[in-house]
């Protein structure tokens, strides 16, 4: 894993844990919670679009952040209507 992904699987995981909501990535079939840096990494970077579902008391300004932070890596990302 490149210097470039690290920082963002680390800004994508510190910009989620800002938030009181659910944060989930769809990849592969799977379900991986954003705040986990582990599932995260193991995930991030073997697709090439992704799946957010969030939901919760703040899902309205976790859903515009996970999107510009997603986007600021260059990273392909829907935010899943509930």
């Amino acid at each position: 894993m490149s210097g470039i992904e690290t920082k963002a699987i680390v800004e994508i995981n510190q910009a989620a844990s800002r938030f009181a909501s659910s944060i989930v990535v769809l990849a592969n079939e799977k379900h991986i919670d954003v705040k986990s840096i582990l599932g995260l990494s193991l995930t991030l970077f073997n697709n090439q679009e992704y799946k957010l579902e969030i939901h919760g008391p703040d899902e309205t300004e976790a859903k515009a952040a996970m999107a510009d932070v997603f986007q600021k890596h260059g990273l392909r990302v829907t935010v899943l209507d509930n």
